[in-house]
């Protein structure tokens, strides 16, 4: 549920920056919001993911870790750049590196999970 609506927002933001945001922001502010809205896309897709990888009898503990640092990642990470263009605020810059990390530990602890369904047990036959 939680990838659906951070995939509905995405669509929702791309649309806005589009359309909205043309002629009101630069170009390179367009650009910065694109890259928030993509990253957002991809990793809402992650979740949604997760879900279907939970049922497929991967570690739902691992899982679950991975998902919250996705949901922290979109709102480090793409929050902080939708706040960027929007207000120009530009102390919230350094906050962006800490949501790219959030995606990193995340994507690691997938990993980490698929690494550890695949590897036979003790006394499972190798596959």
């Amino acid at each position: 549920m939680i990838g659906a609506v951070c995939a509905l927002i995405a669509v929702m933001a791309g649309a806005f920056g589009a359309h909205g945001l043309r002629g009101i922001v630069s170009e390179r502010g367009l650009d910065v919001f694109q890259t928030a809205v993509t990253y957002q896309m991809y990793h809402a897709i992650a979740l949604v993911a997760l879900s279907a990888l939970s049922l497929a009898g991967l570690n739902r503990r691992l899982l679950s870790v991975a998902a919250g640092f996705f949901l922290a990642g979109i709102l480090l990470f793409s929050g902080s750049l939708y706040m960027l263009v929007l207000t120009d605020s530009r102390w919230i810059g350094p906050v962006t590196p800490l949501g790219g990390v959030c995606f990193m530990v995340a994507w690691t602890l997938l990993a980490v999970a698929g690494w550890r369904h695949a590897r036979p047990s003790c006394g499972e036959e190798q596959r």
